[in-house]
């Protein structure tokens, strides 16, 4: 596993943690649960997740791009 270090301000900082304890996880957890949120993936996952989509929907590759584009730009608005 990686570690990765970033800097925040100490008012996001405490707010992290509290949410995190609150929550009962670590921050670790909790920004990876965000990144999934957020539709942070690979290349090669979201390459993987469109072929699934297109092959289940029986719809051409770049119907399904055009889509999990949009619905990546949708799930981000939220």
């Amino acid at each position: 596993m990686s570690r990765l270090t970033i800097t925040l301000s100490d008012r996001r900082h405490r707010a992290l943690k509290e949410a995190a304890a609150r929550r009962g996880k670590t921050i670790g957890s909790l920004v990876e649960e965000s990144l999934d949120a957020y539709g942070i993936k690979t290349g090669s996952e979201a390459a993987a997740l469109v072929a699934r989509a297109r092959e289940k929907a029986k719809m051409t590759e770049s119907t399904a791009m055009k889509l999990a584009l949009e619905e990546t730009k949708a799930q981000r608005r939220r």
